[in-house]
């Protein structure tokens, strides 16, 4: 074969110097010079400000600085399309934070006009917000929070306030409870224990949860504690889930913060665009699903029995429900479901994203849902699958189309030197390479002991190895010991 498949693929993503006038000698009667008043500086400039925001420039940044000892700066372009969807956002939390008095002030910079300030605060992307502190300008923190209006007002105020309130009795921790979902309290004997320090740096992040704090003897009394220990109450599912402190070792703010994570969301979450991010956050690597209509009496009954066998699994395996009557198509698909073949289960690893059904018809109660991931964990179901049908004519063009049925009986043909493309019908880079892989496939049409094909990675899976970017090319030489040699340029 020709040791070149493809063409090469780029991708692109002074200061005026001060001359001294000397005086010549005087005679004795000369007068001496008359001394002139030392000239008065001109004020500095005032930033403009724009529906609340200031807008700053590298002739004004020192100045915001010294003037606002919490300041968050936005470094924008004006063709930044995220930018322009903050705008708004950013304008309405500058004026919640207005209309509280809140001690923070909002700023932003235009990148591209402001080279200099871009490069001395690292700024590579937009939007990027920095938060600065008493006037730090070589330290500022990285925002890392909302985009919406709320969410950065929050962020900001957990670090110009206090994160976490004290509690005093238990009417203040009534009163936090009643009006929240989910309340985390640090029962702490000593408040200036280093504990607590970690307790309040992760408050600052947590947004959608409410902090609360305290050291009274009779609030431990009053629940159950006799050692530092943070309990998050809940207003569904157990109530409530205890984390205590371990002595020796301290409270590890990474091992907390999945706690919370794990224990906040409840034991059976449905799926919808605003919860996905939260279910893949949890860290929780394995998935059950339930494929059912939310429309039909006897799909949603289903839902009993699912709850029911979900507390053993809690930060085990997180209990999804997906009403395949939504706008879930895509989760269909990527299982190689349809929507008729609900009420059904699925298994998955996101981590491996191996995935498992039952058997086919087994009904869905609380026993056989708890016998089908027992079994699972305990490695006694084997992962499926996806393949799309091979096609009748896929060996007629000169480029052939493989799918997961037959991609095993050509790659691995002892026979043929096979050079496949494995892509994604959406994927950009994938439609600008086809018209040379077509050039290709027609130079060696001729070549018998030659095959270049393609794969649809995104509807066929296959037990080989997993394909995660695309395109990616890999070239299965001819003879035995199922060779697989991955393709770079």
């Amino acid at each position: 074969m020709d040791g070149q498949f493809l063409p090469v693929l780029v991708l692109l993503l002074g200061a005026s110097g001060l001359c001294g006038q000397g005086l010549g000698p005087r005679g004795p009667l000369e007068e001496p010079p008359e001394e002139k008043p030392p000239e008065e500086k001109p004020p500095e400039e005032e930033p403009p400000e724009e529906d609340g925001v200031l807008v700053l420039s590298r002739q004004t940044l020192g100045q915001a600085l010294q003037e606002h000892p919490a300041l968050l700066v936005e470094f924008y372009a004006p063709w930044c399309g995220h930018c322009r969807a903050l705008a708004p956002e950013y304008s309405k939390a500058a004026a919640l934070l207005a209309a509280e008095s809140a001690r923070v002030t909002l700023a932003k910079v235009d990148g591209p006009a402001e080279p200099e300030l871009a490069e001395e605060f690292a700024v590579t992307e937009y939007p990027t917000l920095k938060f600065f502190r008493e006037g730090n300008r070589t330290h500022p923190e990285e925002y890392t929070g909302p985009r919406e209006a709320e969410g950065i007002a929050e962020w900001l105020r957990r670090r110009v306030g206090p994160s976490a309130r004290q509690l005093e009795d238990e009417e203040d921790i009534r009163a936090l409870t009643d009006t929240r979902d989910v309340v985390v309290v640090g029962f702490f004997q000593d408040l200036q224990d280093r504990d607590v320090a970690t307790f309040l740096g992760l408050a600052q992040d947590a947004l959608d949860m409410t902090f609360g704090l305290t050291d009274r003897p009779q609030l431990f009394q009053k629940f159950g504690l006799t050692k530092d220990t943070v309990v998050l109450f809940k207003k569904y599912d157990e109530g409530r889930a205890d984390f205590p402190v371990d002595k020796e070792l301290g409270l590890d703010q990474g091992d907390l913060s999945r706690f919370l994570l794990t224990h906040s969301m409840h034991l059976v979450t449905e799926y919808s665009s605003e919860t996905s991010s939260k279910i893949f956050e949890a860290k929780i690597l394995n998935h059950l699903l339930l494929f059912i209509n939310q429309t039909l009496d006897a799909h949603r009954e289903l839902l009993a029995g699912f709850r029911e066998a979900a507390p053993p699994f809690r930060g085990q395996v997180l209990f999804v429900v997906v009403d395949v009557g939504a706008d879930n198509d895509h989760v269909l698909q990527y299982f190689g479901l349809k929507a008729q073949e609900a009420p059904t289960l699925r298994f998955i690893n996101i981590e491996t994203t191996k995935k498992y059904a039952p058997e086919h018809g087994a009904p869905v109660t609380a026993a056989t849902i708890t016998d089908f991931c027992r079994t699972v964990l305990g490695g006694g179901v084997k992962p499926y699958h996806l393949s799309q049908e091979v096609p009748p004519d896929w060996d007629q063009r000169p480029v052939k189309t493989l799918v997961g049925k037959n991609f095993e009986q050509v790659a691995f043909d002892e026979t043929k030197n096979v050079f496949i493309k494995f892509y994604a019908p959406w994927c950009a880079h994938c439609k600008e390479m086809a018209p040379a892989w077509e050039e290709l496939a027609e130079k060696y049409r001729d070549h018998e002991d030659v095959i270049i094909a393609e794969l649809d990675a995104t509807a066929n899976e296959l037990e080989a190895f997993p394909v995660h970017g695309f395109p990616t090319l890999k070239y299965f030489p001819a003879g035995p010991g199922r060779k697989v040699i991955d393709y770079k340029n």
